[in-house]
């Protein structure tokens, strides 16, 4: 079976930035940079694929769902570098933050890696989209991600590789983590909503309370919000919980509205830029480029052995 990473470009991206102490030779941070080549490298490595997709956010790609919800994402702390020696203030480290992103975009652009960035789209819907694609059935889609808004798109051939809990979560792992099956999982978080993102669920409700009440949401069929309403109606047991459920069917069903990733967020234009990015990519590798830009941006040690020989496979079988 032919294997595509589909990596969630920022939240790798801000992995390194925050946790790398890499410095260039020049004296600045460089971290994010660096740390993401190294992941990337790891990355390959481990899971030889035959393609490799990273998805970033797009300008505004929060857009549509802050027209949902103003409030949106909103209240999340700044990131910031994770460390005691650099001296940059604030709008300095945003500078250099921002910097190290383009840089990682050019370097990548020099690799046979399918980057996409669409306008006012969240790197979710694309990475939902591309695991969707006929192009890529019957292949193993690896998703990389820390976010748990990707349990949902977990079937038979798609995966979720998670860095930080150094776990591959495969759907029947998820079933037995949470007690919900994936295609029931954007119904369930709707219920317990997910501060990351500003988005209140039921009150004292988790994923335990989840699968001990609405078991049944642990079954491959896909339930509906009315059909757990109906359930919580009917319930002869006086918990609160299925009051709850019934006088929250409003904000369940704004959460489901703003978490499901089973239809992307995306128009057929955005999704055609898409399609055309991964069908029609020329696939090379510019060692000679990439090698004169680490000079440049002073990155002094990086074996890049084991990504060059993969990369270049990747050239000769696609091209």
């Amino acid at each position: 079976m032919k294997r595509v990473l589909i990596i969630d470009a920022l939240n790798m991206y801000l992995r390194a930035y925050i946790v790398n102490p890499s410095i260039s030779t020049h004296g600045q941070p460089i971290g994010g940079l660096k740390g993401s080549i190294g992941i990337l490298q790891k990355l390959v490595r481990d899971t030889k694929p035959d393609n490799v997709v990273i998805c970033w956010d797009g300008p505004n790609g929060s857009m549509k769902r802050k027209i949902i919800d103003k409030n949106y994402k909103e209240g999340r702390k700044p990131i910031r570098l994770n460390r005691a020696f650099h001296n940059l203030s604030e709008d300095e480290e945003t500078t250099n933050k921002v910097w190290q992103q383009a840089r990682l975009i050019d370097y990548l652009n020099e690799m046979p890696i399918i980057q996409t960035m669409i306008p006012e789209i969240e790197a979710d819907d694309v990475i939902s989209y591309v695991t969707q694609m006929p192009h890529y059935k019957g292949w193993q889609k690896i998703i990389v991600s820390n976010d748990k808004d990707f349990f949902q798109l977990c079937d038979d051939e798609t995966v979720l590789m998670r860095p930080v809990k150094k776990e591959l979560l495969n759907k029947n792992r998820i079933i037995e983590q949470t007690g919900v099956h994936p295609t029931n999982m954007a119904l369930a978080r709707a219920i317990i909503g997910d501060a990351s993102d500003n988005l209140p669920g039921i009150k004292g409700v988790g994923f335990a309370t989840v699968a001990k009440r609405l078991d049944f949401l642990s079954e491959e069929k896909a339930y509906t919000i009315e059909e757990v309403i109906e359930h919580c109606e009917h319930a002869e047991s006086k918990l609160k919980f299925f009051p709850n459920i019934v006088e929250g069917k409003g904000l369940i069903e704004h959460n489901y509205k703003m978490m499901q990733l089973y239809s992307p967020q995306m128009s057929f234009q955005s999704k055609m830029v898409v399609k055309e990015a991964v069908e029609n990519f020329e696939f090379t590798f510019n060692k000679t480029e990439i090698i004169r830009m680490m000079r440049d941006d002073g990155f002094g040690e990086l074996n890049l052995e084991d990504l060059k020989t993969h990369m270049n496979k990747i050239v000769r079988e696609c091209s």
